[in-house]
């Protein structure tokens, strides 16, 4: 599953929870928990992996 799916199926499940009172059913809980599972683990991935900004260097890292 690509990354978008995962984000897009999480907004769809989220709409659903409003609609429903902000209450999932049992399947659907049991979905958005996995889908927030796989995403957890690509961002740590990316953190892992260095691949997240960390913010602005200093200037003296950036010129030395």
């Amino acid at each position: 599953m690509y990354f978008h799916e995962i984000l897009q199926q999480l907004n769809e499940l989220r709409a659903e929870w409003r609609k429903q009172d902000f209450k999932f059913t049992k399947e659907q809980k049991e979905k958005f928990e996995m889908l927030q599972e796989l995403r957890r683990a690509r961002v740590n991935y990316f953190y892992e992996n260095g691949l997240v900004s960390t913010g602005k260097k200093d200037k003296e890292k950036v010129s030395s």
